[in-house]
């Protein structure tokens, strides 16, 4: 058997695959093949052909067309969001061989929780462009849900999520543990150091719509106790909520690092609250079905070592919980 034939068959029979998908891709962005032919540089009735041979393999029509253009039928969005992840997965493939002896570099999707963004994304920027110039960070600043989802399906790298409890596809290794605390405006009297879970009941909260992650939690910690929470308004912004406890409109309950510099410079009051419920983990999570380059290697590291040291400063008022083997 001519081993050195058969490889060379299978690299280009790998390249016709993925130069079709790229096609395929460029129509659908394109919405025409005349667009597409002069994107792409490739001869018009060429891309045709490798369309309809790409549908005759797939046995699905993956276009609608009309002398308006090209549409992707319903079969063509499904098949066009796994085209993206197997050429994302194949130029990942090729930044793992390019930089595997040289400094790390390419891009590196990371998500973040709203609340985490506020306090981690500066100095994860900051340390990365220091310390590895030729990555280049796309953060994305989503709920946790969406995060997972994202990460599940390869659009991002690795996400900061919060909650430790397994997901399929999804490693993941502890960092922090956040805590929760009750916010409050600098006009607010007789507000104590510490407030006991059923006290919260006694104020007009301001929290996020109950599809939240961080209302979930809230609402999880009062049902073993049955108590019923006074929200007088659901605001899914964070930057909104803290705005409305500032002017007073209601109290609310956040993380203590979203609001340590407003508490700070005194426009709000916290107040802890006695409950081991009232505190999120946040962990780092990665896919563990798609193999990593030495970019999201790296970055994956530095993402701990930029959180451990916010913990230990200060900076980021959190327990850290990383170098526990155990969690």
């Amino acid at each position: 058997m001519n081993y050195a034939l058969c490889a060379k068959q299978l690299s280009r029979l790998i390249q016709m695959e993925l130069r079709q998908l790229r096609y395929f891709v460029g129509v659908s962005e394109a919405g025409s093949l005349l667009q597409a032919s002069s994107r792409l540089h490739v001869a018009q009735p060429a891309l045709g052909q490798q369309i309809s041979a790409l549908e005759h393999e797939l046995g699905a029509q993956l276009f609608d067309r009309s002398s308006r253009g090209m549409s992707l039928t319903e079969a063509g969005k499904l098949f066009l969001t796994h085209a993206r992840i197997v050429l994302a997965d194949a130029e990942r493939a090729r930044g793992a061989v390019r930089d595997s002896a040289t400094e790390p570099n390419g891009d590196v999707a990371i998500g973040l929780p709203t609340t985490v963004a506020m306090v981690a994304t500066l100095p994860i920027l900051s340390a990365c462009r220091s310390r590895f110039p030729k990555i280049r960070l796309k953060l994305v600043e989503a709920y946790s849900g969406f995060l997972r989802e994202w990460l599940q399906s390869g659009r991002l790298d690795l996400a900061l999520l919060y909650g430790g409890a397994p997901d399929i596809g999804l490693a993941k290794r502890a960092l922090v543990d956040d805590e929760l605390v009750f916010v409050t405006s600098p006009n607010s009297t007789q507000v104590p150091a510490r407030l006991v879970l059923h006290e919260l009941a006694n104020w007009p909260l301001v929290l996020p719509g109950q599809q939240h992650g961080l209302r979930r939690m809230i609402d999880e910690a009062c049902a073993p106790l049955n108590l019923k929470l006074n929200v007088v308004a659901e605001i899914e912004s964070l930057g909104s909520v803290k705005r409305a406890a500032e002017a007073g409109l209601g109290s609310t309950i956040l993380p203590l690092g979203s609001v340590a510099e407003e508490v700070e410079a005194g426009r709000l009051r916290k107040a802890a609250i006695d409950s081991p419920l009232m505190s999120r983990r946040v962990v780092c999570a990665t896919n563990v079905t798609r193999p990593q380059t030495a970019a999201v290697t790296a970055v994956v590291a530095l993402v701990f070592d930029v959180l451990r040291e916010m913990a230990g400063t200060g900076s980021w008022p959190v327990k850290w919980v990383g170098d526990d083997p155990q969690l």
